[in-house]
């Protein structure tokens, strides 16, 4: 599997921060770094990881199931992740989460047809404070209200 040049050479030096017999600690990165490179955790990036960590298939396997933030299939461009955890659900994040369904048209786990957007429940993000709380690839917001979200879409919209 070919990645960018960045890419390679963030996995070269990451490689080095590791003691020998201890490569294997570089699994998760390296599966985010290429999710976000590729856009999503394919067989052929499963496959690659593994050779180059020398570890079995089975073993990413394990890993790729286990932590939610890794996706076997596309995202979308725009990835909202809504939290419904206890101190975002108390605050309104289900209400969130069935906003976000409804204004883009997908449920959880599914892709707008266009491919823009994609949409996922999510447990704890740690914005307990700030609730309800969500995510749109790796940018927090907090405070978020039905209004905001659609505001943000909107937003996302007009950068296509």
């Amino acid at each position: 599997m070919t990645f960018s040049a960045e890419l390679e050479a963030r996995f070269a030096k990451m490689m080095q921060s590791y003691p020998p017999g201890r490569e294997r600690s570089a699994l998760v990165p390296m599966l985010l770094y290429a999710q976000d490179e590729i856009g999503h955790v394919s067989e052929a990036l499963i496959l690659e990881v593994a050779a180059r960590l020398n570890i079995s298939r089975l073993d990413v396997d394990e890993v790729i199931g286990y932590y939610s933030m890794l996706h076997k299939r596309p995202l979308g461009k725009y990835h909202v992740q809504v939290c419904t955890n206890i101190s975002c659900l108390l605050a309104g994040g289900e209400q969130l989460l069935e906003h976000a369904k409804k204004s883009l048209g997908i449920g959880h786990k599914e892709v707008t047809p266009d491919g823009q957007f994609s949409l996922e429940e999510v447990e704890c993000m740690g914005a307990c404070c700030w609730a309800p709380a969500l995510e749109i690839n790796y940018d927090f917001h907090h405070f978020v209200t039905p209004e905001k979200l659609d505001q943000l879409i909107a937003s996302l919209e007009k950068v296509q």
